[in-house]
Protein backbone atom coordinates (compact mmCIF):
# COMPACT_ATOMS: atom_id res chain seq x y z
CA UNK A 1 0.00 0.00 0.00
CA UNK A 2 2.60 2.54 -0.93
CA UNK A 3 -0.03 4.84 -2.44
CA UNK A 4 -2.87 3.94 -0.11
CA UNK A 5 -4.72 1.97 -2.80
CA UNK A 6 -4.54 -1.34 -0.88
CA UNK A 7 -2.42 -3.06 -3.52
CA UNK A 8 0.21 -4.34 -1.11
CA UNK A 9 1.33 -7.97 -0.84
CA UNK A 10 -1.45 -10.50 -0.24
CA UNK A 11 -2.11 -11.29 3.40
CA UNK A 12 -0.21 -8.25 4.58
CA UNK A 13 3.10 -10.07 4.65
CA UNK A 14 6.39 -8.67 3.52
CA UNK A 15 8.85 -6.12 4.82
CA UNK A 16 7.30 -3.58 7.09
CA UNK A 17 4.31 -5.72 8.02
CA UNK A 18 4.95 -5.08 11.71
CA UNK A 19 5.95 -8.62 12.60
CA UNK A 20 9.30 -7.83 14.21
CA UNK A 21 11.42 -9.52 11.56
CA UNK A 22 14.96 -10.07 12.76
CA UNK A 23 14.27 -9.57 16.44
CA UNK A 24 13.37 -13.16 17.21
CA UNK A 25 12.12 -12.52 20.73
CA UNK A 26 15.42 -13.63 22.18
CA UNK A 27 17.46 -11.97 24.87
CA UNK A 28 17.29 -11.57 28.59
CA UNK A 29 15.07 -8.52 28.50
CA UNK A 30 15.66 -5.23 30.19
CA UNK A 31 18.44 -5.23 32.79
CA UNK A 32 19.17 -8.90 32.29
CA UNK A 33 22.13 -10.88 31.08
CA UNK A 34 25.84 -10.56 31.63
CA UNK A 35 26.56 -7.30 29.88
CA UNK A 36 27.33 -4.01 31.65
CA UNK A 37 24.20 -2.66 33.26
CA UNK A 38 22.86 -6.13 33.99
CA UNK A 39 21.03 -5.02 37.12
CA UNK A 40 21.72 -4.72 40.82
CA UNK A 41 21.81 -8.40 41.75
CA UNK A 42 24.37 -11.04 40.88
CA UNK A 43 28.00 -11.90 41.43
CA UNK A 44 31.37 -10.77 40.21
CA UNK A 45 33.70 -13.62 39.28
CA UNK A 46 37.43 -13.70 38.66
CA UNK A 47 38.28 -15.06 35.20
CA UNK A 48 41.70 -16.24 36.41
CA UNK A 49 41.05 -18.09 39.67
CA UNK A 50 37.24 -18.36 39.77
CA UNK A 51 36.75 -16.48 43.05
CA UNK A 52 33.29 -14.93 43.48
CA UNK A 53 32.13 -11.84 45.32
CA UNK A 54 28.68 -10.29 45.63
CA UNK A 55 28.10 -7.53 43.10
CA UNK A 56 27.91 -4.14 44.74
CA UNK A 57 25.29 -1.81 43.32
CA UNK A 58 26.76 1.16 41.50
CA UNK A 59 30.21 -0.42 41.07
CA UNK A 60 30.91 -2.30 37.84
CA UNK A 61 32.61 -5.66 38.32
CA UNK A 62 35.40 -4.67 35.95
CA UNK A 63 36.40 -1.94 38.42
CA UNK A 64 36.88 -4.48 41.24
CA UNK A 65 40.10 -6.45 41.67
CA UNK A 66 39.98 -10.07 42.81
CA UNK A 67 40.74 -10.34 46.54
CA UNK A 68 42.79 -13.51 45.93
CA UNK A 69 44.89 -12.83 42.82
CA UNK A 70 44.32 -9.15 41.93
CA UNK A 71 42.86 -9.75 38.45
CA UNK A 72 39.97 -7.55 37.38
CA UNK A 73 36.66 -9.30 37.88
CA UNK A 74 33.82 -9.80 35.37
CA UNK A 75 30.08 -10.06 35.76
CA UNK A 76 28.71 -13.57 36.21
Amino acid sequence: MPRGDRTGPPGGSGPGAGKGIGRGGQGAGRMGGTRPGAGPVGNCVCPACGAKTVHQRGTPCYNINCPQCGTRMVRE
